[in-house]
């Protein structure tokens, strides 16, 4: 969608204009969350400003270009790899993960990690958010994830059922495109409307994929007296496959960008390119800022760039937002910023489950039951991986089209973490570096070059197999982000403190996914490689054996939502319960991680909090556009706090 756009389209509003302006919203992030709210909003004609931490002059094919060329010139291929480093919106990276030391908390790294467990959590500050290097994958969440306390006496239940978010599933998967079949995805309780059916059709698992389905369908487990068969499943996906022609009572589906073969720069169908994470080279995959340049077309959006939130205001006597404070910096690469604010009638923090709570906190706004930026949860990675006995034409397709999703759910979630299982079409890529770390080993140990090097790179990296399995994390209020006048950033900001720790429920879980990997990889008669390490930064042990545990990027609690203002931060419509005219949105909201990727429930979340907010303005005031006085809206210049 970015190339539908004429070269500038989309370009920077001018921050002392935006500061005259009383917005129906203003929106902190532009991301997913963001760029959903503003797109909705702005087409029931109400007027919104976004405040994006990154620059904003990337929403055009030139833009997207250099991201790519940066990310092909780069050694470390990491999530963030194509994108510059900016001093003034850091953003952490998976290298940056630490081991704790006993009372001295890390602050080499933008998250200042205070132990007792290390974790390598990423988000990218750049327009799109995270969905700029996400994997793609858009499974829903199981019904049974909404009610886990009730369920099984862990973790939290939601003020919201999976019936409740069933119409806005079904609206997130329109706006994202997903490509996926019903047949495949209806499983452990997840139901679709009628006649249902995906905007595109489901991509067919790869090579890999089917060379693993051969041995591991059918094959059966027990767990907690209950028996189940595996199954390997496609997974349903963020990027443009197939439109189906049934879609939309047989209306069918036009995608976000051209589908035919030779448009290949402006969004095309898929075409397995296996470094889709963390940037699709033809934009078929889906990223917010196809979102937001919809948006941004509207002319009732407005987006000032470079602009890091500094401070909500509120009202002292009615708790309401009055404006958010932001410093707007002058470069990339500049300690100087001017202090500017920003006026709304409902003010949107769309940032992240890390960011919203940050800012909050360091806004003094601490919530009055306590649990602000307390429940952080992400996913605990556990990969194992061996070397299959055949070539398995590893490195083609996306990085992960299926894996088992069996033991997402059941009866023994009272005594242990449930999980998916994704086969990666990358080999050892996440867990040894692969092929790099192959093409070093094969010159340096084996003295290979030419032919013989490349044969050999081939027998290798054509056979591996990694298993990923994604482990829930369940809330709890010790797993915290705090801020410290201590730890601050260039422009001053005060940066995250993240306390985290995995608990014993999901390590039972852990140690149940290995033991499942040995019997996998016999199964498929594969020679098992996993090895892990002690020094390793993320290295538990466990009942007497050690596991390398990663972090999932799939950031959820923090503002939590629920019934009670007592024992929440947001209600179900993620409105603050102390501030009425603030909403948090996005995966801080969710009282359970469960064993889905966020961002699709992100998405329905947001879809469905925009009816409230446009309730909350119609019964409040009609639109109006009014200027304020420049005497009281004129920026300050600042400095770097010392």
């Amino acid at each position: 969608m970015y190339a539908k756009f004429p070269e500038g389209a989309a370009k920077r509003t001018d921050p002392v204009a935006a500061a005259d302006v009383l917005y129906d919203a203003v929106i902190v992030g532009g991301g997913i969350s963001g760029a959903l709210i503003a797109l909705r909003l702005s087409q029931a004609g109400r007027r919104v400003l976004i405040l994006e931490a990154g620059p904003a002059q990337d929403l055009t094919l030139r833009g997207y270009e250099d991201y790519l060329n940066r990310f092909y010139s780069a050694i470390s291929k990491d999530n963030q790899a194509p994108y510059p480093a900016i001093p003034n919106a850091p953003m952490p990276r998976g290298t940056d993960a630490r081991p704790i030391t006993p009372g001295r908390p890390d602050a080499s790294s933008y998250i200042v990690q205070s132990g007792p467990f290390a974790t390598d959590t990423t988000y990218t500050r750049v327009l799109g958010g995270t969905t700029m290097h996400w994997e793609g994958k858009t499974l829903r969440m199981l019904p049974e994830d909404f009610r886990m306390r009730t369920l099984y006496g862990e973790g939290a239940d939601w003020p919201l059922t999976y019936e409740d978010l069933v119409p806005y599933y079904n609206e997130a998967e329109r706006e994202i495109g997903v490509s996926a079949d019903v047949e495949d995805q209806a499983y452990l309780g997840i139901t679709f409307d009628e006649g249902y059916v995906f905007p595109m059709k489901g991509l067919p698992l790869s090579y890999l994929d089917r060379m693993v389905a051969k041995d591991v369908d059918g094959m059966p487990v027990e767990l907690d007296g209950e028996q189940r068969q595996l199954r390997i499943r496609p997974f349903p996906q963020g990027r443009n496959g197939i439109p189906n022609p049934a879609y939309d009572g047989g209306k069918g589906f036009v995608p976000q960008g051209a589908v035919s073969a030779y448009q290949v720069e402006v969004g095309e169908r898929c075409q397995g390119n296996n470094n889709c994470v963390p940037l699709c080279p033809v934009q078929a995959k889906y990223n917010a800022g196809k979102t937001l340049a919809v948006a941004l077309q509207s002319g009732r959006v407005d987006l000032v760039g470079q602009a890091v939130a500094h401070k909500v205001h509120i009202d002292e006597e009615t708790g309401r937002v009055t404006e958010i404070e932001y410093r707007r910096y002058d470069r990339p690469d500049s300690p100087g910023f001017t202090t500017m604010r920003a006026r709304g009638r409902l003010f949107v923090l769309a940032a992240n489950a890390v960011e919203n709570p940050r800012l909050m906190l360091a806004s003094g706004l601490r919530s009055s039951s306590g649990q602000m930026g307390r429940n952080f949860m992400d996913h605990a990675y556990l990969l194992a991986w061996a070397r299959l006995p055949e070539v398995a034409g590893t490195f083609r397709g996306t990085n992960c089209t299926g894996g088992i999703t069996d033991l997402r759910g059941g009866r023994f979630r009272s005594h242990q973490a449930a999980f998916t299982v994704d086969i990666h079409n990358d080999g050892w890529g996440w867990c040894r570096g692969a092929p790099m770390t192959d093409i070093m080993e094969l010159v340096d140990a084996g003295g290979r070059y030419g032919e013989s090097l490349r044969q050999g790179l081939v027998d290798r990296v054509s056979r591996q197999l990694q298993l990923a399995f994604m482990v829930e994390v369940p809330a709890n209020p010790s797993n915290r982000i705090t801020v410290n006048p201590d730890f601050t950033d260039q422009l001053g900001n005060m940066r995250p403190v993240l306390t985290y720790d995995i608990p014993e429920y999901t390590m039972r879980g852990v140690a149940y996914a290995r033991q499942l990997s040995r019997r996998i990889f016999a199964r498929l008669g594969a020679e098992d490689h996993t090895v892990y390490n002690p020094n390793f930064w993320g290295y538990i042990v466990h009942d007497g054996e050690g596991y390398e545990i990663r972090g999932g990027n799939h950031l959820a609690g923090t503002h939590v939502m629920g019934g009670d203002p007592a024992t929440s931060v947001v209600d179900a419509d993620q409105r603050c319960w102390d501030h009425q005219n603030l909403y948090m949105v996005g995966g801080g909201s969710m009282p359970t991680v469960g064993t889905s990727n966020v961002t699709l429930t992100v998405a329905a979340l947001c879809l469905r909090s925009v009816r409230a907010m446009l309730a909350q303005l119609d019964s409040e005031s009609a639109p109006i556009n009014v200027t304020f006085d420049r005497r009281h809206a004129a920026p300050t210049t600042g400095e770097v706090a010392r």
